[in-house]
């Protein structure tokens, strides 16, 4: 790991790890499994190392591991027995636990080691739908809790985005498969959360379609160079933070005037600012997924 140390309230315990801070107190008096350190008006805060094996004690927990048989385990026998369980079951929970240390420390060495521990037995595809997903909304929800800084979630977002561009890369010298349509991928403008995208882009070449990915922040007006070159376009859109829920309705509308009306053309819509519309009308050929499975498994 790298040596930098962070130090932690019992309150980031509890969203780190996801248990509760009334039962990490009782598991410190009745078992003695943490020694946090007390501040001069007696406040508890925990090393990073604290972290660690917080995490490792709620994945046994989790595998059935009664806290009373984990706490008569030594020291360093508790991370013997994570490695043990992960290496025959459940290795999702322990990569996640092992990427979030990773961040927290900075530590690019542990993230590439608890990578390609996965792709030695999962496709890119599972990496992402199983420890990639679950993990970037469990970084979310931490970020938004002030359990993390902007810094951490960069570090983490910054990471798996160069998995994702590495896949994509192995792709690219692909001829596609001969069909006329045509996917453009691209955020709205102010909108630079891109690895769902980058995914979907991953997705659609990793079948054989034609994509052309435009990136983050692309004004509605600058689309319309592409109808030129191509015809039966298939534009793909991810919102994460914009547009603002209310002007939702009008972006639709007006991208339907611009680039879909008497053309073949369609739109594709996914990402968590559309979960808070309701009960919108949408134009012909524009179409809203709930997630990325969904739209490829609809391909």
């Amino acid at each position: 790991m790298n040596n930098i140390q962070v130090n932690f309230s019992i309150k980031d315990l509890e969203n780190l790890t996801g248990i509760k801070a009334h039962t990490i107190r009782i598991w410190e008096k009745r078992y003695n499994l943490l020694e946090p350190n007390r501040t001069d008006t007696n406040i508890r805060n925990y090393s990073v190392i604290s972290l660690q094996k917080l995490l490792n004690i709620s994945f046994l927990n989790n595998n059935g591991y009664k806290i009373s048989k984990i706490a008569n385990l030594a020291e360093e026998e508790i991370p013997i027995k994570v490695r043990e369980i992960a290496s025959r079951s459940k290795v999702e929970d322990h990569a996640i636990n092992a990427f979030k240390i990773s961040m927290i420390n900075f530590d690019q060495v542990l993230f590439y080691n608890t990578y390609n521990n996965l792709i030695e037995n999962k496709t890119f595809s599972d990496i992402f739908h199983t420890v990639f997903r679950p993990l970037l909304n469990e970084i979310g929800i931490l970020w938004q809790t002030n359990t993390i800084t902007p810094a951490h979630e960069h570090f983490l977002s910054v990471h798996i985005k160069q998995k994702i561009l590495l896949n994509i890369e192995r792709l690219q010298s692909l001829e596609p498969k001969p069909v006329s349509k045509t996917y453009i991928l691209y955020l709205p403008e102010n909108e630079i959360h891109d690895i769902g995208l980058l995914f979907i882009n991953y997705q659609l070449r990793s079948k054989g379609y034609h994509t052309i990915f435009l990136g983050e922040s692309v004004p509605l007006e600058s689309l319309t160079s592409v109808l030129e070159f191509f015809k039966e376009i298939t534009f793909v859109s991810y919102f994460t933070v914009n547009p603002e829920v209310e002007k939702i309705p009008d972006y639709i509308n007006n991208f339907s005037k611009l680039l879909i009306e008497n053309t073949s053309n369609e739109l594709v819509l996914l990402g968590p600012k559309l979960f808070d519309i309701e009960n919108i009308e949408l134009p012909e050929n524009i179409t809203i997924y709930r997630n990325i499975e969904d739209l490829t498994n609809n391909l």
